[in-house]
């Protein structure tokens, strides 16, 4: 698998691998990724599939059904950046949660690093989430100098250290103190880091604060729900982000600015306005679902509404018109 950029033109990809069973998904996807860069097998349960482009380098840690599921292409994430922005990405896969923890994947990295292949890059980005963006920090220290975009990170599964997190406890027995062990420390080599993830989740905001460093910014997503990678798709933020880390362009307020766009985005706004119930903040949520019903044809919002003390009597009005 080599990293010069040999491979035929981004726009040759294919459009679509939706549709596939999964051996033959992953035999189509594997012939691309040969005749393009590099398909190697990692164990049993992992994989590596490598697009040769341009001199800016992705690297995605993505398990097989969310490459199958979260998007309509059925493909690794950074191939739309391959098309899009020219750029070159390494996709490490897994057959489900393993978070990498795998000595075919250490060794891959590790040859990786032996033949220079991240030196031949102008930029290298790693990117990743959940278990993924554990893998995704944890693997970073193969390229010092590398930017890291990591979506609700896990610090690590040592029972040692973070015995409080009840979420994964099948998953305990995996070694996570050898070799690329504890993703924090791992990010020391880094340049740049962003975490992303809801403070409302008590455990994933206790595994962010295991990640403060001086190269890492915190980014929080409140009320955004549990599947923050599924939620950036939806909002058409994740390829966004990280065309802005890969511009060193990313920082507190340019993602402040790009995340004004949960105002339309209703799973976030029902999260909002859940949570304002239970703090039982009247005039707030008053004033949420008066915006949101100006804006958006949103039934919840009208109802809860016409519900508060003072305004049920010209909401009703209001919304004879609306349904009329």
């Amino acid at each position: 698998m080599s990293a010069r950029r040999t491979a035929k033109t981004p726009e040759e990809l294919p459009a679509s691998l939706q549709g596939l069973g999964k051996s033959d998904w992953l035999n189509r996807l594997a012939g691309i990724a040969s005749s393009r860069g590099g398909f190697r097998e990692l164990g049993k349960r992992h994989f590596a599939a490598f697009i040769s482009a341009g001199p800016t380098l992705l690297v995605t840690f993505e398990t097989q059904a969310g490459i199958q599921g979260l998007t309509e292409e059925a493909q690794p994430l950074g191939w739309r950046l391959v098309r899009e922005a020219g750029w070159s990405n390494l996709c490490l896969a897994s057959d489900g949660d393993t978070w990498f923890r795998d000595e075919a994947v250490y060794a891959y990295f590790d040859d990786l690093v032996d033949r220079g292949f991240f030196e031949e890059f102008e930029r290298v980005i790693f990117y990743g989430a959940g278990p993924c963006a554990y893998a995704a920090c944890a693997f970073s220290v193969a390229a010092p100098g590398a930017h890291v975009l990591a979506v609700q990170p896990q610090a690590t599964l040592d029972p040692a250290m973070t015995e409080w997190d009840e979420r994964f406890r099948e998953m305990r027995r995996l070694d996570f103190t050898s070799r690329y062990g504890y993703a924090p420390d791992m990010l020391d080599a880094a340049e740049k880091a962003f975490v992303l993830y809801d403070p409302m989740d008590r455990l994933d905001a206790m595994h962010a604060a295991l990640f403060a460093r001086p190269n890492v910014t915190l980014l929080r997503l409140r009320h955004m729900g549990a599947a923050l990678q599924g939620a950036l798709l939806r909002m058409g933020m994740l390829h966004t982000l990280l065309r802005l880390v890969g511009t060193d362009r990313l920082d507190r307020h340019s993602f402040a600015t790009l995340y004004r766009r949960r105002r339309r985005y209703p799973p976030y706004l029902r999260n909002l306005l859940s949570q304002l119930e239970v703090d039982e903040r009247e005039p707030l949520i008053q004033a949420l679902c008066q915006n949101v019903t100006q804006r958006m044809n949103l039934p919840r919002f009208r109802r809860r509404l016409r519900r508060l003390p003072g305004v049920a009597g010209e909401m009703n009005e209001a919304a004879r018109i609306i349904d009329d």
